[in-house]
């Protein structure tokens, strides 16, 4: 990557990513800075220096990700500053996804936000994080909020090496906490599933976007987990209500998303989220995880509508992902980045005259009406203001009927658009392509593979089929090894590390997909086996002695903290999707056990795990499961929540309202109330604002947060607290605190999408004057609605 600076432009030599197959290493390999890849390597040279390990993790598509690298780690005076006080890793988050759910865990627990590049500090000989953010700027900008990166830089070299006490304390601390988040709660109560299933489908009627569709605000996600747990509700469902209410949904929010710019009208394909809540401009980058999730979701609904547009959505994201994202040997490559040449989207826009110059006037004339280029242009680009406004191309409703506005029949309008497509993606190859992240993910082939093999049963599309098994075909051949382990990635040739649970979990569902599709008995039966055997893989290597199931195997030792993730996302858990694997597999023991980890979450908060929810729904709907032990389980009346922890906490919190209300433009407001008892006092939420340059002493601050899901905010008008006077007199600084009672404001608004269920959390340290208590988290049973 070039700077324009001829200093900084000169050739350099390689960094030790350069050994990487990774394509976001490489990516690095270049930077002046002294990057390594995660290993002992760099470990033992941080604990032999004495320094901070300085730990980035990103992905190859990542747009911040680049703009970071620009700005900051191809800066030689930046680079220059890393390499002289701290040991620099580079982590691909879709090569280590246990590394990135823990650290960006520790950065949730630290900020109350998350996201990429994630740039933790790690204490060496623990590897546990001391402190954590996500973008920095080369230099200070009035209104981001944010420090600079070299102060940034400067400040925690400074600490690590003259408050190294606090440091390792507060790291002690912070590891704590995650291991807490990640520790499972296991219990063999009885659920009400039905009760779990019907809170998560309301949680979801409540979301709904009744004039654009969708969940949630801006930015917008296609949510492919939902869009199925709403699917296999309204086929089970005997209330004429729910169905409808449903349909209305799913109609409304499919209808919008394949009319709108997330999707590529051009290539096919669907762009990673709208940044808008209309769907028309959409972060531009192309995951394959996304396209395998909708592409299956569309031929579903074409399936359970008998809707053609759907199926002609469904078939189209399969055509442009064998197009454009299959990889040598059959297998599919991870994404298609963002950006061109430094600008999100270039490749994707177009002006009046781009349309003139490809097609001619007569079909431009057409193409501007069908594309709503009449209305002028729907994209600026904000972060180069010198740009000329473009379009990011879009219908103005269904094909259907725009072309009866057009008084056209609908035949004669796809033909037409057809045809119009074919010229407009040739005259589009021309430019620079965006760069494709070509390594091929075992998990994400999982969903792939899945996805045609359904999508070529569900449309009689036999080529689709075929494209899955010579995936499926490349997987246990090239990426399987001897032993029956699964690699976690493969690019030329190379493999990337073992397997995670999701690889295992994808994978053997895609290959029972696959045997379900196939004509062939013997290719059927061959598919089969191959999903027992990773299963007993997976038995052998991610449960434990209950049945829990962990994301990494045992022997993965480089951690602090082993990673288990239950939230469903972006894409499914690899537990939920294992889940739905043993039901099929019909090892109901093993599901018993793997429930029993994750039925704490689906009784309190079903939303967030919603396909563990499809899977209860599919064992209490299923014939084939009636009066198994498992479905009595999902069938008995909901376990009381277990007592709320006795040991004792000197602080008691009170809430002024039970329900909170908030729309786009609507925040809602309450008081909390703290009574703490005498001869405590606690942690003020900015302790040191007397004495800035202690900012890291072992103590965690009063906070007001958010857990249990995201898209929501909350802002708390911390009182300033007093400074502590029975501060020891050898104690640098005094710390401000909290004592006796304090009132104050807190206010919470809409911050994206709703997942799972925010709830208001408040993370105290209380402390006497002889000890300071463990940190601890109490969650308000206080209900956030959407207006």
């Amino acid at each position: 990557m070039t700077t324009g600076n001829p200093v900084q432009d000169r050739p350099r030599r390689a960094n030790k990513l350069a050994r990487s197959t990774s394509p976001y290493l490489l990516q690095h390999a270049f930077n002046p800075v002294d990057w390594q890849p995660w290993g002992e390597e760099a470990f033992s040279e941080a604990r032999r220096r004495d320094v901070p390990i300085f730990l980035s993790i990103g992905y190859s598509t990542c747009y911040w990700c680049h703009v970071m690298e620009r700005e900051s780690f191809e800066n030689e005076a930046i680079a220059a500053l890393m390499n002289e006080r701290f040991v620099c890793i580079k982590v691909d988050r879709e090569e280590r996804p246990d590394v990135d759910d823990i650290y960006m865990t520790a950065t949730q627990v630290m900020t109350g936000h998350g996201g990429w590049p994630m740039n933790c500090f790690l204490e060496p000989k623990s590897l546990r994080p001391f402190w954590c953010g996500t973008y920095f700027p080369p230099t200070t900008r009035p209104g981001l909020g944010v420090p600079s990166f070299p102060q940034v830089l400067t400040n925690i070299s400074e600490a690590f090496k003259a408050q190294r006490a606090d440091v390792l304390e507060q790291s002690a601390q912070i590891g704590d906490l995650v291991r807490e988040r990640m520790k499972p709660v296991v219990t063999a109560e009885p659920i009400d599933g039905i009760g779990a299933i019907t809170e998560a489908v309301s949680g979801l009627l409540r979301m709904f976007d009744r004039n654009h569709g969708g969940f949630g605000s801006a930015p917008k996600f296609p949510q492919p987990v939902y869009l199925d747990l709403l699917l296999d509700v309204r086929a089970s469902s005997g209330s004429p209500a729910t169905k409808d209410a449903i349909d209305q949904a799913l109609r409304l929010t499919l209808d919008r998303m394949m009319i709108g710019g997330i999707y590529d009208q051009i290539g096919g394909g669907f762009h990673r989220y709208s940044v808008d809540g209309h769907w028309t401009v959409p972060h531009f980058e192309k995951m394959l995880y996304d396209n395998a999730l909708l592409a299956r979701v569309y031929a579903r609904a074409s399936a359970a509508f008998g809707d053609s547009e759907y199926a002609r959505i469904a078939r189209e994201t399969c055509e442009y992902v064998l197009r454009e994202m299959r990889a040598p040997g059959g297998g599919f490559a991870s994404a298609q980045d963002a950006e061109v040449d430094g600008r999100e989207g270039l490749n994707y826009l177009w002006t009046e005259d781009d349309l003139n110059a490809a097609l001619g006037p007569d079909d431009a004339k057409f193409a501007i009406k069908v594309f709503s280029l009449e209305t002028g242009p729907n994209f600026k680009d904000p972060h180069h203001a010198d740009d000329i406004a473009r379009n990011v191309l879009r219908l103005t409703d269904r094909p259907d009927r725009v072309a009866a506005t057009m008084g056209m029949e609908i035949d004669t309008f796809h033909a037409r658009t057809a045809k119009m497509r074919t010229v407009l993606l040739a005259f589009r190859n021309k430019r620079p392509q965006p760069h494709l992240d070509d390594k091929v993910l075992a998990s994400w082939n999982g969903l792939m593979i899945g996805a045609l093999a359904f999508a070529g049963k569900t449309l009689e599309e036999p080529r689709f089929s075929a494209a899955a098994s010579e995936a499926a075909d490349f997987i246990l051949k090239h990426m399987t090894a001897p032993d029956g382990r699964l690699m976690r990635s493969s690019r030329f040739g190379v493999g990337g590390g073992p397997g995670y649970l999701e690889d295992y979990a994808f994978v053997i569902a895609s290959l029972l997909d696959l045997a379900a599709a196939v004509d062939d008995p013997p290719s059927a039966k061959r598919y089969t086996d191959a999903a027992y055997l990773l299963n007993e893989k997976v038995h052998e290597f991610f449960a434990d002695e209950s049945g829990v199931h962990f994301d990494v195997e045992k022997s993965a030792g480089d951690l602090f903290v082993r990673a288990r993730s239950t939230h469903d996302g972006a894409i499914p858990c690899g537990t939920s999707v294992q889940l739905h694997n043993l039901l099929a597999l019909h090892h109901n023991d093993r599901a018993a056990g793997l429930l029993s980890g994750i039925a704490e979450t689906l009784r309190e908060m079903p939303l967030g795990i919603a396909n563990a929810a499809r899977a209860a729904l599919r064992v209490l709907t299923d014939a084939s499961f009636k009066g198994s032990t498992l479905a009595s389980r999902l069938r008995g009346v909901a376990a009381e929540k277990p007592e709320v922890d006795q040991s004792f906490t000197p602080v008691e919190i009170y809430s002024s309202e039970e329900r909170l209300s908030v729309g786009p433009d609507t925040p809602a407001s309450m008081k909390l109330v703290l009574q703490i008892a005498a001869g405590y006092h606690v942690i003020a939420a900015d302790p040191w604002v007397d004495d800035p340059k202690s900012s890291i002493r072992g103590l965690l601050p009063f906070r007001v947060h958010v857990v249990g899901g995201t898209g929501v905010k909350v802002y708390a008008d911390y009182p300033a607290g007093d400074a502590y006077k029975a501060a020891p007199p050898d104690v640098m600084g005094k710390p401000r605190v909290y004592e006796g009672r304090l009132e104050f404001e807190v206010a919470v608004e809409l911050d994206g999408e709703l997942k799972g269920r925010p709830l208001l959390a408040v993370t105290f340290q209380a402390c006497s004057g002889t000890e300071c208590l463990a940190p601890r988290t109490a969650e308000l049973d206080i209900a956030i609605d959407r207006i």
